[in-house]
């Protein structure tokens, strides 16, 4: 039996790491992998950097640092997993520096960047080269793959559970500005709570519907996703 393909996870926060587990799932089916969540879940050398987008930002900028600047040159992270996936919610685009107590450092790149949406991609492209810059980073590394959701982790989660919700129905659930909040306006029994248990409750829903999510059509950013993380991955794991 080959050995398992080792995955290092930088995340906002434990729900993103359900989902985007269930998506690898998905993705991979029978082949063995180990998804370890290395922030902030799991992690005890970074338990001083905080959680959310913040959090996120310092362990980028920690990374970087131990790489000489560079994220790609983090021996100690790479001789520790084969793949690496960043996780930053696109409404971060929104926020300003302040907002999360940051003085940025002068190469970072400008927050907040949000344009209009649709299309969510130009927000997501100009918040990709941003969390790039945190890395100090001019592109996305080898064995590195950015999950930006549009505008959060929770647009997929209505679109696998909820497909007849009315913000999938308008196509709009990847520019809608708040897509938890229809979490709780389905109907009583489906009703989802944004907390880890509830989200393991549905994982097995979450992963059987993937191919759905991240269809070209339906969601850009989940296709995104999965198409530059098979890009990614070792040729062995691909076969």
């Amino acid at each position: 039996m080959s050995e398992p393909l080792r995955v290092a996870l930088v995340a906002e926060g434990p729900t993103d790491h359900v989902v985007i587990e269930a998506a690898l799932r998905s993705m991979l089916k029978e082949r063995p992998f180990v998804l370890t969540q290395i922030f902030p879940e799991g992690s005890t050398s970074f338990g001083e950097l905080g959680s959310g987008w913040v959090g996120v930002y310092r362990w980028c900028h920690k990374s970087a640092r131990r790489g000489q600047g560079r994220l790609s040159s983090d021996e100690i992270l790479f001789q520790n997993c084969d793949l690496l996936i960043l996780h930053l919610d696109a409404d971060v685009a929104g926020y300003s520096y302040n907002d999360g107590s940051i003085t940025p450092d002068s190469t970072d790149g400008a927050l907040p960047c949000a344009l209009d949406c649709p299309p969510p991609s130009d927000t997501t492209n100009v918040l990709r080269m941003v969390l790039l810059s945190w890395c100090g980073e001019a592109a996305t590394p080898a064995r590195t793959v950015i999950c930006m959701p549009s505008k959060s982790t929770e647009a997929w989660v209505v679109a696998a559970l909820f497909p007849r919700d009315l913000a999938m129905s308008n196509n709009s659930i990847e520019c809608h500005p708040n897509p938890e909040s229809r979490l709780g306006q389905q109907p009583k029994a489906n009703r989802l709570r944004k907390k880890k248990r509830e989200y393991q409750e549905r994982s097995e829903e979450m992963k059987d519907a993937w191919p759905r999510v991240a269809a070209q059509h339906a969601l850009g950013e989940a296709y995104r996703f999965q198409s530059e993380f098979w890009a990614a991955v070792p040729d062995s794991v691909r076969l």
